[in-house]
């Protein structure tokens, strides 16, 4: 069920909030609104991987842009510290015969994917390493 929630704001911001909507991608104001909220919480809440607290639980994505002359997976195994939940390798996008792209989806303490980060980031040929976090949840699933 929808509810409405209004607020104020100054003229600058009026003046340019639209642009920043639709500069941003998106079409409706809620969503807009709604996804900046819900960033921002986490960002305050929780932080990004490298200020979290190392013992801190953290899930998410690895996502690995690199060059590779050969078909090469960059491997991200299981460990006692780490779960890995997924794995996914592309190749040869478009133009970019020699992209690829590795997701990851990892689950562990902070400090642990931290390393698999910095890890990533040393590698040759690697060009890009983001960490996506998961969604905060307010109470457990399943």
């Amino acid at each position: 069920m929808s509810q409405i929630i209004s607020f104020s704001a100054d003229r600058d911001f009026a003046s340019i909030f639209d642009d920043l909507i639709q500069q941003s991608g998106y079409k409706n104001r809620s969503r807009f609104l709604r996804d900046a909220a819900i960033y921002f919480a986490e960002i305050q809440q929780k932080g990004d991987l490298m200020s979290i607290d190392d013992s801190e639980v953290v899930e998410g994505h690895l996502v690995v842009h690199y060059q590779t002359e050969k078909e090469q997976k960059l491997m991200v195994t299981r460990t006692e510290s780490v779960e890995v939940a997924a794995y996914h390798h592309s190749s040869r996008l478009g133009h970019s015969c020699h992209s690829c792209v590795d997701v990851v989806h990892v689950k562990g303490n902070a400090l642990d994917v931290r390393g698999i980060f910095e890890q990533l980031k040393n590698t040759r040929n690697v060009d890009k390493v983001v960490f996506v976090s998961a969604p905060m949840r307010q109470e457990d699933c399943c």
